[in-house]
């Protein structure tokens, strides 16, 4: 309850991702875990992926809207599985491209939304463009949406915490672990929402060995006496923006 007397609204987290699988294998332990506590978790897919990671459905000889439909309907399974609720844009991949429509729907998810966390993509990758273009209309956007003089529907928001996901190649992207975050109790339910991705199979395993390997270094930060699970399974992220504390911790 509110001050007010009036309940308190849930959490909310906002994902913002290029493409239909990433949210999946970057952030799906977060999105879960989020979603276990009863909090609200809103997915922005800005493109269903349909020509550059669904490779196996064009060897298929899918053509280009049944590849689309495939892809919807795996992340719309994967997002139901950890608790999300998932929005397509249909703004097109190989390449990305950042417009003003584009953003401005944006806007108004995060007015929407008021999210309290947003995840999204760093802003470094050589391998695939589609993720720093992702970034930057996700930065832009909560700028342009805490503006109190910026057009759009909904309230202004405040300036919630960013966190970028692992990329693929993280040597090669700048990316630094300087978060895990333990998702060993709902590991299982992200190994599920992955199984959703059939276009992208062969990312199955790769993403269960970097969860064990991040794991690795999380309890090895911890320290002996946290009590973690002996397997434990983790996810890594960047923090773009300071953290803001009253105390050091």
């Amino acid at each position: 309850m509110t001050q007010s007397g009036a309940p308190a609204r849930p959490r909310s987290t906002l994902v913002i991702t290029a493409h239909a699988g990433d949210f999946v294998w970057r952030a799906g332990g977060a999105i879960a875990l989020a979603a276990a506590r009863g909090e609200k978790v809103t997915i922005a897919c800005l493109t269903f992926g349909e020509r550059g990671e669904s490779a196996k459905a064009w060897r298929e000889g899918r053509k280009l809207d049944e590849i689309k439909a495939i892809r919807r309907d795996e992340a719309e399974r994967a997002a139901a599985t950890l608790g999300a609720e998932v929005r397509f844009f249909d703004a097109g991949d190989y390449p990305l491209v950042a417009t003003a429509h584009l953003t401005d729907q944006l806007v108004e998810v995060y007015r929407a939304t008021q999210p309290d966390i947003v995840l999204t993509h760093p802003v470094e990758d050589p391998y695939n463009g589609d993720h720093p273009a992702a970034n930057r209309m996700a930065l832009e956007a909560r700028i342009l949406a805490q503006a109190i003089g910026y057009p759009g529907e909904g309230e202004i928001i405040g300036a919630p915490p960013v966190f970028y996901f692992e990329p693929h190649q993280p040597e090669m992207s700048g990316f630094r672990p300087e978060v895990l975050l333990d998702i060993t109790e709902v590991w299982e339910t992200k190994r599920k929402a992955m199984e959703c991705l059939a276009a992208q199979q062969h990312l199955w395993d790769y993403y269960t060995d970097l969860a064990v390997r991040r794991g690795v270094q999380l309890k090895r930060n911890a320290g002996p006496n946290l009590g973690l699970a002996h397997r434990t399974m983790a996810e890594a992220y960047m923090r773009p923006y300071p953290q803001i504390a009253r105390e050091l911790a």
